[in-house]
């Protein structure tokens, strides 16, 4: 089946001229996805209630992380909320779970997929798909640092001495970290620190392995998909490499994706930044993310009560 919307999308972002052998491996991926059985999506409104915790935030001697998460939830929690997002909870080397190692397997200090599945019964579940960066031990890197192909052009090597004074920074940590190749030292992109690897998004390829990722995430049970740190995911030199033409053309066409295929899925971007900025991921309002995931609310709900006064949190939801 070819799925002429969507690739007409692909081609938004990656131009006319991109290899046709890539339409048909995106006809490939969808037409291999297998969507849970779910009920008919309810629009949210302020009945819903979301938990948004570590896999690992709960423990006990005896028994996973998650499992100890459900029966807590389960005995003491009850109906109370209707949505539990899970940070992550794949292998990971560092940044409390956000330098995945492994998309397709859940942390065995935390549990297995049966266990996200018992609460994916219980609950409707948010997953989070840090999709800019991978750790360092991944495979995708380990095969990159082997000159193994297709991943030698999975991450953003830097040659040369460009200009880069134009980039965001969001940590005060070095952009570049060097890492010896089979080919010699290379200088590779870090935007969150020298164990989170970017991701090449401008090679089309990595942009099918992640959407094969996304609706992996479906199949287990996800019908929310935080995407973190989603404003950095494409460079370009000589650019802030923030909130770029791309960026929001990649969210659109996950967007889209989920719209042919899972359309009960809502995307959440995560983008830590100024409230005008961050709306800008609602894109028209229909075609990129259906919730923004928003800093400011949260301490200011946590204000309001206990000054007990509205005004601040009144004055800044009319903004």
């Amino acid at each position: 089946m070819l799925h002429n919307n969507l690739w007409s999308r692909f081609i938004e972002i990656y131009g006319d001229k991109v290899d046709k052998a890539y339409q048909r491996e995106l006809d490939q991926i969808l037409a291999n996805f297998s969507p849970p059985p779910v009920p008919p999506f309810a629009k949210l409104s302020q009945k819903d209630v979301v938990l948004i915790t570590y896999g690992d935030a709960l423990r006990s001697d005896d028994q996973s992380s998650l499992k100890t998460l459900n029966i807590f939830l389960t005995k003491n929690v009850g109906e109370a909320l209707n949505c539990v997002h899970l940070l992550p909870f794949f292998p990971y080397s560092s940044d409390d779970g956000f330098s995945i190692i492994d998309y397709t397997k859940v942390d065995p200090r935390m549990g297995t997929w049966e266990d996200i599945r018992a609460l994916a019964e219980q609950y409707d579940m948010m997953f989070d798909a840090v999709i800019n960066h991978v750790s360092v031990q991944s495979s995708w890197f380990q095969a990159f640092l082997s000159g193994e192909a297709p991943y030698r052009d999975y991450f953003i090597t830097i040659s040369n001495d460009p200009d880069l004074s134009k980039v965001f920074r969001p940590r005060a940590l070095p952009l570049l970290t060097q890492f010896n190749t089979g080919d010699g030292p290379v200088k590779v992109w870090t935007t969150f620190s020298d164990d989170q690897v970017d991701l090449n998004y401008q090679n089309p390829a990595v942009l099918l392995d992640i959407l094969r990722i996304l609706l992996m995430f479906v199949e287990r049970g996800a019908r929310f998909i935080r995407l973190d740190a989603i404003a950095f995911i494409w460079k370009e030199i000589g650019t802030s490499c923030i909130h770029l033409p791309q960026t929001h053309l990649i969210v659109q066409f996950i967007h889209a994706v989920f719209e042919e295929v899972a359309p009960y899925v809502q995307i959440i971007t995560e983008t830590n930044v100024p409230h005008r900025e961050n709306i800008s991921y609602f894109g028209n309002g229909t075609n990129e993310a259906q919730l923004v995931y928003n800093f400011s609310l949260p301490p200011l709900v946590l204000y309001t009560f206990h000054r007990e006064n509205t005004t601040t949190l009144t004055r800044w939801a009319s903004s």
